[in-house]
């Protein structure tokens, strides 16, 4: 994906009020700072995973730095709105995780956006099979079928694609663009 197509996603379209975390790496930092704020939202905090080996050493030979080989990456944090209910100052924004498969982000952030905001909806895009996670939405062109759970989501999805095939554009009469 171009920074232009990053810049224009419909991510202002998924809420009115809430958290976005956003994965970058060192050359994307300022692309991610300026998406979140054309999409809405104020950075907050950022969270840094110091990618480790199997032997918990930290990778020396990450070889995804132009100038230096980066041992770790950020993931921003943006706030967008007045959410409620947030458990604020309960985990650290340093995570220590062992590298795995390219694009594999570490299983602790998933408990971290947990305990930040218990009982919301929760949306990961460009998901991929190995992050799917219970109670979320999980979107990607790497995850197979459709799979939910949520009542209200199952009848919004029926009725929007009462054949089930959410890749076909939707009938013109579904009232949406």
């Amino acid at each position: 994906m171009s920074d232009d197509e990053m810049r224009c996603l419909g991510v202002p379209q998924l809420q009115d009020a809430g958290l976005i975390f956003l994965w970058v790496t060192g050359r994307a930092m300022e692309l991610g700072r300026e998406c979140l704020k054309l999409w809405g939202y104020q950075r907050v905090d950022e969270l840094i995973w110091v990618k480790t080996n199997q032997l918990q050493r930290i990778i020396r030979t990450g070889r995804t730095g132009h100038w230096l080989n980066h041992g770790k990456e950020h993931c921003l944090v943006g706030m967008k709105g007045n959410p409620e209910n947030l458990n604020r100052g309960l985990d650290c924004d340093v995570i220590v995780a062992e590298v795995r498969a390219t694009s594999h982000k570490p299983d602790e952030i998933y408990g971290i956006i947990e305990r930040l905001s218990p009982g919301t909806r929760k949306i990961e895009l460009f998901g991929r099979p190995h992050n799917v996670q219970p109670n979320w939405i999980t979107l990607g062109n790497q995850v197979d079928g459709v799979r939910l759970v949520d009542p209200d989501l199952i009848a919004a999805f029926k009725k929007r694609y009462p054949d089930g095939n959410c890749m076909a554009p939707p009938p013109s009469d579904a009232g949406l663009a």
